[in-house]
């Protein structure tokens, strides 16, 4: 008996799925900052590891306190790995990079920050203020694999805006450091 109601389960489960039936999708990640409340979707389909990784560090409250550490107009506004004074905060391990998932960094996408080491990216990303098309994969190269792109702004654009648009400076060996401090206050998923 327990077999078959197993069974029979499974093929309602698998029906279910045929006719349209899905998991809802997963929560966006609201961002909230000094500068006012970004909300984020993730890609988590194309982007898995990125997507469970960033869905980690802000259900730990990684993000919680820290800044905005370099900001570009034109190019991005980078966060995820430094306190206020630019004290670093030690992300966990690498994670694998799927730049190669076909998504574009385009503005208002958000990608992962890395070193030269294709497969070095933690906690670090950052968000595109435009279309930076240098940044996208283009070959297994390493010169040429690019940021892996994991989610989109949904509302608070202009919030980047007026992140990437703050008057900025060098702080001992980091140049583009916002001159007054942006926080990120706290991060967290939407209850839906």
């Amino acid at each position: 008996m327990k077999v078959k109601n197993t069974l029979f389960s499974l093929v309602l489960l698998s029906l279910l799925s045929l006719a349209g039936f899905s998991q809802a999708a997963p929560p966006n990640i609201i961002m909230e900052t000094s500068k006012g409340t970004i909300e984020i979707e993730l890609f988590d389909t194309k982007a898995p590891i990125t997507c469970q990784n960033f869905r980690q560090y802000t259900q730990e409250k990684y993000f919680d306190g820290l800044i905005f550490h370099r900001v570009i107009p034109g190019f991005m506004i980078q966060g995820g790995g430094f306190e206020p004074g630019m004290k670093k905060r030690r992300g966990r391990d690498p994670i694998i990079n799927e730049a190669n998932n076909g998504l574009k960094n385009k503005r208002g996408t958000l990608s992962m920050a890395r070193t030269n080491d294709v497969n070095s990216a933690t906690g670090q990303f950052f968000l595109n203020v435009k279309d930076n098309r240098s940044l996208d994969h283009r070959s297994m190269r390493r010169s040429e694999y690019g940021y892996a792109v994991f989610g989109k702004v949904v509302t608070g654009m202009e919030v980047a805006d007026a992140i990437v648009n703050t008057p900025r400076g060098r702080k001992g060996m980091h140049n583009d450091v916002p001159k007054k401090d942006i926080l990120i206050i706290k991060m967290y998923e939407k209850i839906k």
